[in-house]
């Protein structure tokens, strides 16, 4: 399936990235990064496992700190910001951890519930109710409310995953390798709704993947990452339209049209 790109604003940068380094002693791992989130935008940061693709959205999320450099969200510079401050910038960024991160010990109903009443104080029963089930319905798992995730297969549980950090109305959507472990059939179930989110709730997106499968079913655009700093952005025909023989390797090994 080929992305169709939707409603972006290219006047409204949600996210601006700015020289941004980061290493791990000795590791460099972002070596001067530049890249910019407009308002509505899937944007794809696609490369190899252990290429800093998840510790960029760490940085993004306040989560780590950068050795330098300017990372700007929703016009806060993250890494100036004080702990109250970054709490209620996290409530605009909707985070899916690579594995869901749902409690299990709790039913879907209440791993939706927990984020919701945690942050939102004076919520009536009802309005909880309507919330849970307006993001449940929206990834197709309303009949799943009160089973418990280990009840669930791993696509669904990726779904309550998604519904959960919907469930606060994020501006900004971060995922961490959303087909991760899934099959070719579910994998794309994902992709397509991952495009549906962004669609019926405006979010913008950067999604970590590297799954070109992924990359080119949801990116508006493909940021190339290779050595710490982005090689190619464009979109997904854009990148690989290269002599880099990198990128190419990486097509060819990750891809069959």
């Amino acid at each position: 399936m080929k992305k169709v790109t939707g409603t972006i604003d290219y006047n409204k940068k949600v996210i601006t990235i700015r020289n941004l380094y980061k290493s791990f002693g000795e590791l460099v791992v972002l070596a001067g990064i530049d890249i910019d989130l407009y308002k509505g935008e899937n944007l794809v940061v696609l490369g190899r496992s252990g290429t800093g693709k998840s510790v960029l959205i760490k940085i993004i999320s306040g989560l780590l700190k950068p050795d330098r450099g300017d990372v700007f969200v929703l016009d806060k510079q993250v890494d100036r910001l004080h702990e109250k401050e970054l709490r209620e910038l996290r409530l605009k960024l909707g985070f899916l951890f690579q594995h869901s991160a749902l409690y299990d010990s709790m039913s879907v109903r209440e791993n939706l519930e927990f984020p919701l009443t945690r942050n939102i104080k004076n919520l009536t029963t009802a309005q909880i109710n309507e919330a849970v089930e307006e993001v449940l319905d929206a990834v197709g798992l309303l009949d799943k409310i009160n089973q418990m995730p280990a009840e669930l297969s791993g696509g669904q549980r990726k779904r309550i995953g998604i519904a959960r950090t919907l469930i606060l109305k994020p501006d900004i959507m971060l995922y961490d390798e959303p087909t991760s472990g899934l099959d070719p059939i579910t994998s794309i179930e994902i992709n397509d709704l991952i495009n549906e989110v962004q669609a019926k709730y405006r979010t913008s997106s950067i999604i970590i993947t590297h799954d070109l499968t992924c990359a080119k079913a949801t990116g508006d655009r493909i940021a190339m990452l290779l050595d710490g700093q982005f090689r190619k952005i464009g979109t997904f025909d854009e990148v690989f339209d290269t002599q880099d023989e990198r990128i190419k390797a990486f097509y060819d090994y990750n891809f069959t049209e």
